[in-house]
Protein backbone atom coordinates (compact mmCIF):
# COMPACT_ATOMS: atom_id res chain seq x y z
CA UNK A 1 0.00 0.00 0.00
CA UNK A 2 1.06 3.44 -1.20
CA UNK A 3 0.56 5.65 2.48
CA UNK A 4 1.59 8.83 0.45
CA UNK A 5 -2.32 9.15 -0.21
CA UNK A 6 -3.01 8.04 3.72
CA UNK A 7 -0.58 10.53 5.36
CA UNK A 8 -2.39 13.04 2.57
CA UNK A 9 -5.54 13.33 3.86
CA UNK A 10 -4.36 12.65 7.49
CA UNK A 11 -1.91 15.86 6.67
CA UNK A 12 -4.99 17.93 5.12
CA UNK A 13 -7.34 16.86 8.38
CA UNK A 14 -4.62 17.51 11.24
CA UNK A 15 -4.08 21.16 9.41
CA UNK A 16 -7.88 21.57 9.57
CA UNK A 17 -8.41 20.41 12.75
CA UNK A 18 -5.75 22.39 14.39
CA UNK A 19 -6.84 25.30 12.17
CA UNK A 20 -10.73 25.13 13.41
CA UNK A 21 -9.06 24.42 17.22
CA UNK A 22 -8.96 28.25 17.52
CA UNK A 23 -12.92 28.22 17.79
CA UNK A 24 -12.42 26.93 21.38
CA UNK A 25 -10.56 30.14 22.46
CA UNK A 26 -12.69 32.63 20.73
CA UNK A 27 -15.35 30.73 22.52
CA UNK A 28 -14.11 30.72 25.76
CA UNK A 29 -13.28 34.52 25.27
CA UNK A 30 -16.97 34.90 23.85
CA UNK A 31 -18.58 33.20 27.06
CA UNK A 32 -16.44 35.42 29.61
CA UNK A 33 -16.97 38.40 28.05
CA UNK A 34 -21.18 37.79 28.32
CA UNK A 35 -20.44 36.74 32.15
CA UNK A 36 -18.55 39.68 32.42
CA UNK A 37 -21.26 41.98 30.93
CA UNK A 38 -24.31 40.54 32.53
CA UNK A 39 -23.04 40.09 35.73
CA UNK A 40 -20.81 42.68 36.61
CA UNK A 41 -21.61 45.83 33.91
CA UNK A 42 -25.43 44.72 34.05
CA UNK A 43 -25.88 44.81 30.16
CA UNK A 44 -26.09 41.20 28.39
CA UNK A 45 -24.92 41.25 25.09
CA UNK A 46 -26.71 40.32 22.40
CA UNK A 47 -24.55 37.95 20.41
CA UNK A 48 -22.80 35.76 22.83
CA UNK A 49 -25.64 33.34 22.68
CA UNK A 50 -25.29 32.99 19.02
CA UNK A 51 -21.50 32.98 18.88
CA UNK A 52 -21.73 30.34 21.69
CA UNK A 53 -23.62 27.45 19.44
CA UNK A 54 -21.65 28.50 16.04
CA UNK A 55 -18.42 28.26 16.93
CA UNK A 56 -18.77 25.21 19.46
CA UNK A 57 -21.14 23.73 16.67
CA UNK A 58 -17.65 24.56 13.89
CA UNK A 59 -15.70 22.81 16.48
CA UNK A 60 -17.40 19.77 17.00
CA UNK A 61 -18.35 19.23 13.07
CA UNK A 62 -14.70 20.10 11.95
CA UNK A 63 -12.74 18.22 14.58
CA UNK A 64 -14.37 14.68 13.56
CA UNK A 65 -12.33 13.94 10.66
CA UNK A 66 -9.34 15.19 13.00
CA UNK A 67 -9.76 13.02 15.83
CA UNK A 68 -10.28 9.73 13.76
CA UNK A 69 -7.00 10.63 11.88
CA UNK A 70 -5.75 9.95 15.29
CA UNK A 71 -7.72 7.37 16.31
CA UNK A 72 -9.23 9.14 19.31
CA UNK A 73 -12.47 8.22 18.92
CA UNK A 74 -14.43 5.68 21.31
CA UNK A 75 -14.75 2.46 21.17
CA UNK A 76 -14.98 -0.80 23.36
CA UNK A 77 -10.80 -0.96 24.14
CA UNK A 78 -10.89 -3.64 26.59
CA UNK A 79 -12.49 -6.02 24.01
CA UNK A 80 -10.77 -4.49 21.00
CA UNK A 81 -7.36 -4.56 22.58
CA UNK A 82 -7.35 -8.36 23.20
CA UNK A 83 -7.26 -9.06 19.61
CA UNK A 84 -4.90 -9.43 17.05
CA UNK A 85 -3.92 -6.43 14.89
CA UNK A 86 -5.59 -8.66 11.71
CA UNK A 87 -8.51 -9.15 13.27
CA UNK A 88 -9.46 -6.05 14.89
CA UNK A 89 -9.14 -4.59 10.89
CA UNK A 90 -11.34 -7.11 9.83
CA UNK A 91 -13.75 -5.79 12.71
CA UNK A 92 -12.75 -2.04 11.95
CA UNK A 93 -13.53 -2.57 7.96
CA UNK A 94 -16.81 -4.62 8.69
CA UNK A 95 -18.16 -1.07 10.70
CA UNK A 96 -16.46 1.05 8.45
CA UNK A 97 -18.85 -0.22 5.43
CA UNK A 98 -22.06 -1.20 8.05
CA UNK A 99 -22.23 2.07 10.07
CA UNK A 100 -19.53 4.84 9.14
CA UNK A 101 -20.02 5.22 5.40
CA UNK A 102 -23.79 5.30 5.14
CA UNK A 103 -24.08 7.64 8.21
CA UNK A 104 -21.39 10.18 6.82
CA UNK A 105 -22.85 9.80 3.37
CA UNK A 106 -26.21 11.12 4.48
CA UNK A 107 -24.55 13.32 6.35
CA UNK A 108 -22.92 14.94 3.81
CA UNK A 109 -25.86 14.74 1.31
CA UNK A 110 -28.64 15.60 3.41
CA UNK A 111 -26.08 18.78 4.78
CA UNK A 112 -25.38 19.85 1.06
CA UNK A 113 -28.77 20.54 0.74
CA UNK A 114 -29.32 21.99 4.38
CA UNK A 115 -26.77 24.34 3.34
CA UNK A 116 -27.58 24.96 -0.14
CA UNK A 117 -31.28 26.00 1.17
CA UNK A 118 -29.93 27.86 3.70
CA UNK A 119 -27.68 30.07 0.93
CA UNK A 120 -31.02 30.47 -1.28
CA UNK A 121 -32.93 32.78 1.75
CA UNK A 122 -29.93 33.87 3.13
CA UNK A 123 -30.52 32.29 6.53
CA UNK A 124 -30.54 34.48 9.60
CA UNK A 125 -30.80 32.95 13.49
CA UNK A 126 -34.09 33.51 15.07
CA UNK A 127 -32.84 32.66 18.57
CA UNK A 128 -31.43 36.30 19.20
CA UNK A 129 -32.85 39.73 18.27
CA UNK A 130 -28.80 40.10 16.84
CA UNK A 131 -30.02 37.70 14.52
CA UNK A 132 -26.45 37.29 12.59
CA UNK A 133 -26.52 35.13 9.13
CA UNK A 134 -26.02 31.69 9.72
CA UNK A 135 -25.72 30.56 6.20
CA UNK A 136 -21.74 29.70 6.21
CA UNK A 137 -22.00 28.27 9.29
CA UNK A 138 -24.70 25.40 7.45
CA UNK A 139 -21.96 25.01 4.89
CA UNK A 140 -19.44 23.23 7.63
CA UNK A 141 -21.73 20.27 7.77
CA UNK A 142 -21.16 19.39 3.97
CA UNK A 143 -17.58 20.14 4.93
CA UNK A 144 -17.06 18.41 7.38
CA UNK A 145 -19.04 15.06 5.74
CA UNK A 146 -16.77 15.44 3.17
CA UNK A 147 -13.75 15.40 5.27
CA UNK A 148 -15.04 12.66 7.41
CA UNK A 149 -15.60 10.29 4.19
CA UNK A 150 -12.00 11.28 3.46
CA UNK A 151 -10.45 10.10 6.39
CA UNK A 152 -12.71 7.32 6.40
CA UNK A 153 -11.40 6.01 2.83
CA UNK A 154 -8.18 6.54 4.63
CA UNK A 155 -8.70 5.02 7.49
CA UNK A 156 -10.21 1.59 5.12
CA UNK A 157 -6.99 1.38 3.55
CA UNK A 158 -5.12 1.39 6.84
CA UNK A 159 -7.39 -1.93 7.41
CA UNK A 160 -6.67 -3.50 4.08
CA UNK A 161 -2.78 -3.09 4.85
CA UNK A 162 -2.81 -4.17 8.36
CA UNK A 163 -4.88 -7.17 7.27
CA UNK A 164 -2.49 -8.49 4.31
CA UNK A 165 0.75 -7.56 6.75
CA UNK A 166 -0.90 -8.68 9.96
CA UNK A 167 0.39 -5.07 11.34
CA UNK A 168 -1.36 -1.40 11.92
CA UNK A 169 0.62 1.25 9.45
CA UNK A 170 1.87 4.05 11.23
CA UNK A 171 0.22 7.51 11.48
CA UNK A 172 1.28 10.84 11.60
CA UNK A 173 2.33 11.82 15.03
CA UNK A 174 1.13 15.42 16.68
CA UNK A 175 -0.15 14.66 20.29
CA UNK A 176 -0.15 11.20 22.19
CA UNK A 177 -2.48 9.81 24.96
CA UNK A 178 -0.78 9.85 28.44
CA UNK A 179 -1.23 6.31 28.88
CA UNK A 180 0.57 5.52 25.31
CA UNK A 181 3.66 7.71 26.99
CA UNK A 182 3.95 6.27 30.24
CA UNK A 183 3.53 2.40 28.23
CA UNK A 184 6.44 3.73 26.04
CA UNK A 185 8.50 5.05 28.94
CA UNK A 186 7.91 1.74 31.17
CA UNK A 187 9.01 -0.75 27.88
CA UNK A 188 11.75 1.59 27.26
CA UNK A 189 12.50 1.88 31.33
CA UNK A 190 12.33 -1.95 31.29
CA UNK A 191 14.44 -3.02 28.38
CA UNK A 192 17.03 -0.65 30.04
CA UNK A 193 17.06 -2.70 33.56
CA UNK A 194 16.18 0.36 35.40
CA UNK A 195 13.52 0.43 38.20
CA UNK A 196 9.97 2.44 36.92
Amino acid sequence: MDNRLVFWIDTINTWLGKAFGWCILLLTAATSYEVFARYVLGAPTEWAFDAAYILYGTLFMMAGAYTLARNGHVRGDWIYRSWKPSTQAKSDLVLYFLFFFPGIVTMFYVGWDYAAYSWSVKERSLFTPAGPIIYPFKTIIPIAGAMLIAQGIAEVLRCIYCIKHGNWPPRLGDVEELEQVLQKQYSTEGANGEKA
